[in-house]
């Protein structure tokens, strides 16, 4: 049930954003203020699907302390999910992405018009001078910056892999940081086509200020994303998720000599 559940989800996202870029188009001719709503629709609507095709439900904490205008916001990646669900809690944000994925037909254009940032990770120094640029001009205007500082996806409970972009950014713009902790990767897995009941919960972190030398920012960013989303790992786990990815993410904290967050033994 749950893999027939998933794959009519699967399918519906897929036709549903295909269905609903082609009617949005108009949107191109319109002020990119004006044709917003089209985005946090599309993220509303997959949360819905989500909710009454496969059970996977979000619990959001600490709206409290998404600050007003312009900041950086840092969200650990377990999966897809997180990339379109945070969306309707923040005025215009603006992802950093892969510049490949302008290129895909439609939803390319859609991505230019309303002013993502493009990475061409090949350019490396080059490319990250004109990341900077685009999002001092992002921050500037009082938009969110949306980055996951790991760069890809990573399973719940694999040793996380921060990258410095974001410490970069932190010190080049001098904005506000808003780390982001999740556990999406319990009920809907980085790899495999089954989504797995239960409840998403996020939590947006206390902001970091401007002002720390880029290795203390880096430490406080990575430590509070990590040490949030392990607890709620362990809250989903003594919730009972799903036990074949609970014994996954077991095994792979005993592979880094750590607690099972939530376990009871």
């Amino acid at each position: 049930m749950i893999l027939l559940r998933s794959l009519v989800f699967q399918a519906l996202f897929y036709l549903s954003t295909l269905a609903l870029m082609i009617l949005a188009l108009p949107v191109f001719v319109l002020p990119r203020k004006t044709g917003w709503p089209v985005v946090p629709f599309w993220a509303r609507m997959n949360l819905f699907l989500l909710r009454v095709i496969t059970g996977v439900k979000v619990e959001f904490r600490g709206l409290e302390n998404i600050p007003e205008g312009g900041c950086i916001v840092a969200a650990k990646h377990q999966s897809a999910w997180e990339t379109f669900a945070l969306l309707p809690h923040f005025v215009s944000p603006t992802y950093v992405l892969k510049r490949e994925l302008q290129y895909i037909p439609i939803f390319g254009w859609y991505t230019m018009k309303y002013r993502q940032i493009p990475v061409d990770r090949g350019k490396r120094s080059a490319a990250l001078a004109a990341m900077t640029e685009r999002a001092r001009e992002a921050v500037a205007e009082g938009r969110q910056i949306l980055i996951f500082p790991e760069g890809t996806r990573r399973g719940a409970g694999e040793e996380p892999r921060y990258k410095y972009g974001v410490a970069h950014l932190y010190r080049k713009i001098g904005c506000p940081v808003l780390p982001v902790a999740l556990n999406s990767g319990l009920f809907w897995p980085r790899r495999g086509w089954c989504l797995y009941p239960g409840t998403v919960l996020v939590e947006f972190l206390p902001p970091i200020q401007p002002g720390l030398e880029t290795e203390p920012f880096y430490e406080e960013m990575v430590g509070a994303i990590e040490a949030a989303s392990d607890r709620l790992i362990g809250e989903a786990i003594e919730a009972g998720p799903a036990s074949t990815v609970t014994d996954r993410v077991a095994e792979r904290f005993a592979e880094r000599g750590l607690p099972v967050p939530g376990s009871k033994d």
